[in-house]
């Protein structure tokens, strides 16, 4: 873990969906690198812009100067480009007969980056970024790593950058829909990213009033929320709003998935249509679906977010220069951390079902829809 050779150039690379704080990120390393007399550099696309380079007009690896990153740690988005597509580690190539083969390029990336006289990487990203980093590390090039996902589903860290901005605007567009929901006496179902973790969905379904939540780690019974709806009913409040992760899943079936191919990550959707329209077929409510999708990704940080990226960013300059190798930064309430790669992989930070969050929704009775007694 520990390297202590000289650093004199480090790169960055961002990867993975885009999230609110990685230009936050990208500008606290850089200027914490160049304070220490470090040469900074970007690339371009996830690691496109290495084994891609003849793509980019000025080239796939560019230097990150003062002025460079002057004025973006409120910007979303990221200046050096992402990318979800064409996994290193399974990159997908064509073969004379049109089929596609998968192929191991890491061993490109080091060879590339060795010729840029590299010292160092840091690689901004989630799940899939973090086993790159590890597979990077193996082959001898000295990573640190920055968790990087709106949807607060990485293990060994408290939290990470882009959920809070994720969650402040699905809360905000909830809130929006409570008029039109009561106006129209609807059934309004809101779609949320978050893959296989409910973070998003309990968070902004909690503090948007929800009446229904429906999230992966409480399979859910379709019948429940229908009762839920009568209820209200019953009460004289004729609309409903149901908050549905997108990896949501009925009682002994599957998320849905919308796309799986070679070199992608897997992607999850489709699901409010389908709890709308048994929602629809039960009760005979009119019901609406919301699909929030990409616009939780977007816009500037919030300034938790923004915080957040620009500690992680410093944070792994720091590493480096302390000299550790094969960590991932990681936020333990007041500071930062760094935790081995190898125990980072592989392990998903679900909600806990019995926590303080669920525990409150179900007092100010929002259901789950689960099968057990509510």
């Amino acid at each position: 873990m520990a390297n202590k050779k000289a650093i004199k150039r480090i790169a960055i690379s961002t990867g993975g969906g885009d999230a609110p704080g990685l230009n936050a990120v990208i500008r606290a390393a850089a200027l914490s690198g160049l304070k220490r007399g470090w040469e900074v550099y970007g690339i371009r696309d996830g690691f496109h812009g290495i084994l891609l380079p003849e793509q980019y007009e000025e080239g796939g690896f560019i230097r990150l100067t003062r002025d460079r990153v002057h004025g973006i740690a409120h910007l979303g988005g990221t200046i050096l480009g992402t990318s979800n597509r064409n996994n290193p580690m399974a990159y997908p190539i064509e073969l004379p007969d049109g089929t596609i083969e998968e192929v191991d390029r890491t061993d490109e990336i080091v060879r590339a980056l060795r010729l840029h006289h590299v010292d160092a990487l840091i690689s901004v990203g989630g799940d899939g970024s973090l086993a790159i980093s590890d597979a990077l590390s193996k082959k001898g090039l000295r990573v640190v790593h920055v968790p990087k996902t709106i949807d607060n589903d990485l293990d060994k860290t408290d939290a990470t950058f882009g959920f809070d901005t994720a969650v402040g605007f699905a809360t905000e567009s909830i809130d929006r829909l409570h008029s039109t929901a009561a106006s129209h006496g609807r059934v309004m179902v809101v779609e949320v990213m978050g893959r296989y973790a409910g973070w998003i969905a309990l968070h902004s379904g909690v503090a948007g009033s929800a009446d229904a939540i429906l999230i992966p780690e409480i399979p859910y019974d379709i019948r429940k929320v229908a009762q839920k709806i009568k209820a209200r009913d019953q009460m004289g409040r004729h609309y409903v709003i149901v908050v549905v992760a997108e990896g949501a899943k009925p009682a002994g079936g599957s998320a849905m998935v919308v796309e799986h191919q070679k070199g992608k990550d897997e992607r999850l959707g489709g699901i409010g249509e389908q709890v709308a329209k048994e929602i629809r077929a039960i009760t005979e409510k009119e019901t609406r679906v919301v699909v929030l999708g990409h616009l939780l990704r977007g816009g500037s940080p919030t300034s938790l977010d923004r915080l957040r990226a620009l500690r992680f960013g410093a944070a792994a300059v720091r590493a480096l220069d302390e000299g550790y190798d094969g960590v991932m930064v990681a936020l333990a309430y007041p500071t930062v951390k760094y935790v081995p790669i190898v125990e980072a992989m592989g392990q998903m930070k679900h909600v806990p079902v019995d926590s303080d969050t669920i525990m409150t929704a179900r007092d100010m009775g929002i259901t789950f829809a689960d099968a057990s007694t509510e």
